[in-house]
């Protein structure tokens, strides 16, 4: 239904982003909002993916059309909704994913938030050899580097660590690392944190 929406970047929340456009103002759920930290009140574009269920209608953002192609690959995988599929998107190591799918790495796709082994194996059984193409044209963007007060950008990166499905134990095991990283943008502690949950 909506390819992507062109818009002014208003507010960034930890498990979404608002984008105004033509006076309205849309809330779209990103796996790292926090990305478009030295975005504010630029005019930015995001693909869209519009989920629509009886008791809510969600947009979905990603910061380039091939972010979106494989979100939507992770929504074909059976047990897999738009929340896991965004929660595994915000882990921008999107190579290693690939690589996990083609070379039967259950291993590392159970380290993202709700995959299971049962789910890790059906994500290798439905996308092996389905998004091979896409790999080499999905590194991360990086984010203009925006000041920001250490204990502010810690605790909203943890708190979209949170947003993302994460448990408390789990954000608790890379708190302590990310606090020895000292001045971060939120956007760069939660890139981190990432990485470090997927070595864990």
């Amino acid at each position: 239904m909506y390819e992507y929406i062109k818009g002014k970047v208003m507010a960034i929340h930890p498990g979404y982003i608002v984008l105004e456009n033509a006076g309205i103002g849309y809330q779209i759920s990103m796996g790292n909002p926090y990305r478009y930290s030295g975005s504010l009140e630029q005019e930015i574009t995001v693909y869209i993916y519009l989920a629509i269920r009886e008791d809510a209608h969600t947009l979905y953002g990603f910061s380039r059309l091939e972010e979106k192609l494989l979100f939507l690959k992770l929504l074909g995988v059976s047990g897999i909704g738009p929340k896991s599929a965004l929660a595994i998107m915000a882990n921008e190591d999107h190579e290693g994913l690939i690589f996990a799918v083609e070379h039967d790495d259950v291993g590392y796709l159970t380290k993202f938030p709700g995959v299971g082994k049962k789910t890790a194996q059906q994500m290798i059984l439905d996308l092996k050899g389905k998004v091979g193409n896409l790999s080499g044209e999905l590194q991360g963007e990086l984010s203009m580097p925006l000041f920001e007060t250490d204990s502010l950008a810690l605790s909203e990166a943890l708190a979209a660590l949170k947003a993302l499905g994460y448990s408390d134990k789990e954000i608790k095991r890379v708190e302590k690392e990310l606090k020895q990283q000292g001045m971060l943008t939120t956007d760069e502690y939660l890139r981190l944190a990432l990485k470090l949950l997927m070595k864990k």
